[in-house]
């Protein structure tokens, strides 16, 4: 029977083999890329949702201060042949940070940080560090003047129960300097576990000022940290989706949870040192009181400056006088930091100052503290700029093998350094103490007007450093200049500068063992 031509026109016929297969080619071309795409984006919002959230410490006025402030010990020293001897033993231990926890740390003759150094200028010093870790480490002496194979950077690893015997003759003003392992690609796992400690210079124009000197009583050290712990106690914080690096919830001071510290002079000076290796601070008192900041990283100011607020990058210091009367209590606390530091918005406590009912009378603080030579770059030898983005410097990261700058010694250079993106970066200076000759141009603030080796640095502000090359010259072994958001560092945000004599050709030496560099260039 023949079929109605409906019926005919309604039954399509059969698509060739090869048609259908091409067609679910296609489907499954565009279908799985797409799939992993949002595979992908889903995985990477819930990667985001639980890491991006910056770990902030308790709100401002939150704090219970319960603890005593722990002062670490001044270091013993000896006199050997007109040197002055000390001993360090980097170690692990383990500290009680946290009810019902311990936590495994590492410090320096002791379970966590290490004790105060303090020296003379003119004195030679010696520092005998033996490794009593289970791995390498160093020992570097942030902000000293001192011969580069002494400097303690990458160049100068300690192997596990071998010691280190560094000496050099103390030459630069009175400073609150501090030091801490320098490992290469390993810092920041050493300085979050406790590796750091002070090195206070004294001389005799600082010492001969009517200023609080006497350690512990009204000269007091405070190393300021964050850091995040588990339930049992151990350290706890990963990298998540924070550029800066590790931040931790809670605030440590000299290794003390929410501390107070008992005042008993009308004038105390405290040394602050952000210790942290990644978190910037904005230091205020709560009242709003003002304090006299009378020396930053390389010593002495020429005169006090009268300020409300010190802002710190990670290895900055800053040494304030605060007055208290008799009776009251006040808090120091973190303010936001700069919001062109792109550094979080949080503000919260770090310790509170308690003052004795009678204190004990302290003199003003002197109208002129030091005088400093003019910075003048008439003379300065060439002009360098260094552009901090991502993990690079001028968008190169650390070889070992490789010298990126060659300076002579008894000569100046203007570096020039800017942030090329909106992130938090800092730079640092190794051996010498440089001068902020502009910011963006204009003069730099009061605060920065004396000797830094380290400054923060604001996405695409431009600082134009005076940097002198002093004493010291070693065609092979070099100092660093680095960020010191210590993350930042270990990925490679680093370079490495030799000061050979006038006609010197440099020599660069790897370090001992060392191969090769995991970063490629």
């Amino acid at each position: 029977m023949t079929l109605p031509p409906a019926a005919v026109s309604a039954a399509a016929p059969p698509a060739p083999p090869r048609r259908r297969r091409r067609r679910r080619l296609v489907i499954a071309l565009v279908t799985i890329p797409l799939a992993v795409i949002v595979l992908l984006v889903g995985a990477a919002g819930i990667w985001f949702a639980t890491n991006a959230v910056r770990a902030t410490p308790p709100p401002a006025g939150t704090l219970d201060f319960s603890a005593p402030l722990a002062v670490p010990p001044l270091a013993p020293s000896r006199v050997e042949h007109g040197v002055r001897v000390f001993e360090l033993t980097p170690r692990e231990g383990s500290s009680s940070f946290v009810t019902g926890g311990e936590t495994p740390t590492l410090g320096y003759d002791g379970a966590y940080l290490g004790p105060t150094l303090v020296a003379q200028r003119g004195e030679t010093v010696r520092v005998d560090v033996t490794n009593g870790l289970s791995d390498p480490t160093t020992v570097h002496w942030h902000g000293m003047h001192l011969p580069a194979a002494m400097d303690g950077g990458p160049y100068s690893p300690i192997a596990p129960g071998a010691t280190w015997h560094p000496e050099w003759t103390i030459d630069q003003p009175a400073a609150t300097l501090w030091y801490h392992p320098h490992l290469h690609e390993r810092t920041r796992e050493q300085v979050d576990a406790g590796l750091a400690g002070m090195f206070l210079v004294r001389d005799e124009e600082e010492s001969a000022l009517p200023l609080p000197r006497e350690y512990g009583v009204d000269d007091f050290p405070v190393i300021v940290q964050d850091r995040s712990f588990h339930s049992d106690g151990s350290f706890a914080g990963g990298l998540g989706m924070q550029f800066d690096g590790v931040l931790g919830d809670t605030i440590l001071v000299n290794g003390t949870v929410a501390p107070y510290l008992e005042v008993g002079t009308e004038r105390v000076r405290l040394r602050l040192l952000n210790g942290s290796s990644a978190r910037m601070y904005d230091l205020a008192f709560a009242d709003g009181r003002p304090f006299d900041l009378i020396a930053t990283d390389g010593g002495l100011l020429e005169e006090p400056v009268r300020a409300t607020d010190i802002p710190l990058s990670p290895g900055e210091r800053a040494e304030i006088v605060v007055a208290m009367s008799p009776g009251e209590r006040v808090v120091l606390r973190s303010q936001a930091p700069d919001p062109a530091l792109h550094a979080g918005s949080a503000a919260f406590d770090v310790m509170e100052l308690r003052a004795a009912a009678s204190l004990t009378a302290s003199p003003e603080v002197p109208t002129r503290l030091a005088n400093l030579p003019a910075a003048d770059d008439a003379d300065a030898a060439t002009e360098r700029t260094f552009v901090m983005s991502g993990h690079s410097i001028n968008d190169r990261e650390m070889d070992l093998g490789r010298a990126d700058v060659v300076a002579t010694v008894g000569t100046s250079e203007v570096w020039t350094v800017r942030n090329g993106n909106p992130l938090p970066h800092s730079f640092h200076v190794h051996d010498t103490q440089f001068r902020i000759l502009s910011v963006d141009g204009a003069p730099p603030p009061p605060r920065l007007a004396g000797f830094k080796d380290t400054i923060a640095l604001e996405g695409e502000r431009e600082y134009r450093l005076l940097v002198r090359f002093e004493d010291y010259a070693d065609p092979t072994t070099p100092y660093m200049y680095h960020c010191h958001l210590l993350w930042h560092e270990d990925q490679g945000m680093m370079g490495q500068f030799l000061v050979v004599e006038p006609g010197q050709r440099p020599d660069l030496k790897r370090p001992e063992g060392d191969t090769d560099d995991r970063h490629d260039h």
